[in-house]
């Protein structure tokens, strides 16, 4: 028991700390309890230095298990403990799938994940892209379809829903599914999952064409301008957006005197050359 200098706030008499208590000598009341810190631990037992790594992983839609599961780690060990360790984590790893549905929903969120970083996507479009798969699963979609469709389609999907401008052909070139199977998954989760996505916005392809066609801000500025005439005058509807959005780029980038032929434009879109010369003609017209 030690003595303090606090004076008790109610009567002004000397308060005595004992325990976890500090309570007044005279009236009782206890001025203070429980000294434990309920902010977050951080101590790292190895070197005593801030480490939040002791937390562990966050969870994320990105694991079937949602990056709960656990591992069974290396040792060094020889001979038959060895052997033994590395039965048990073969084993361990099998029952860690213990169903049809979850195998496919490993191999569709590997798929998922893969996509994601090759095309530089970030963490919330790949969760949201493993949430439209697995309600996909759900409401068994999957039946009769292909995995790789499921995963590329959800992909899209969340892309579109984040108003992230990327078309299904830059999708194609990375994915393990062909044009048709992603059409027929993202027909299957718009119609079945009511995706809140609507019709593409070209201003969202501008950015992107204007950077890789090595272009200044005055052609984006202006190709802005060109695709609000274009949408106007409704040189829009019923048309491929990224044609539409390079035809703009073209557009501006000749009103700024700036090198793009209509190929480089055309290639930058990923439209034929022909695509882009009918908007741009209709555009100037």
């Amino acid at each position: 028991m030690s003595q303090a200098t606090t004076a008790c706030p109610e009567c002004d008499g000397r308060v005595r700390t004992d325990g976890t208590e500090t309570v007044c000598s005279d009236c009782g009341l206890v001025v203070s309890a429980d000294r434990v810190d309920r902010g977050p631990e951080w101590r790292s037992f190895a070197d005593d230095d801030t480490d939040p790594r002791r937390t562990g992983a966050p969870l994320t839609r990105s694991r079937h298990d949602r990056g709960l599961s656990t591992e069974i780690g290396y040792t060094r060990v020889k001979g038959r403990k060895r052997r033994q360790w590395a039965r048990m984590r073969r084993q361990h790893t099998r029952a860690r799938i213990s169903s049809k549905r979850e195998r496919n929903q490993v191999y569709g969120f590997t798929e998922i994940r893969r996509l994601t970083s090759v095309h530089s996507l970030s963490e919330q479009v790949r969760d949201q892209a493993c949430s439209l798969f697995d309600s996909a699963q759900e409401e068994d979609l999957l039946r009769g379809r292909s995995i790789e469709g499921f995963a590329a389609a959800a992909v899209y999907a969340a892309c579109r829903i984040a108003g992230i401008s990327r078309t299904r052909a830059e999708l194609l070139a990375e994915a393990k599914a062909d044009e048709n199977e992603l059409d027929a998954a993202y027909d299957a989760m718009n119609r079945d999952l009511g995706l809140p996505v609507g019709p593409i916005d070209p201003v969202e392809y501008l950015p992107r064409f204007v950077s890789d066609l090595d272009l200044s801000a005055a052609v984006e500025r202006d190709a802005r301008a060109h695709l609000e005439t274009a949408r106007d005058r409704g040189l829009t509807n019923g048309r491929n957006p990224g044609g539409v959005a390079a035809a703009c780029v073209y557009a501006a980038a000749r009103d700024n005197g700036e090198e793009c032929t209509q190929a480089d434009a055309a290639d930058a879109a990923d439209v034929t050359p022909v695509t882009l010369r009918n908007s741009y003609t209709d555009l100037r017209e």
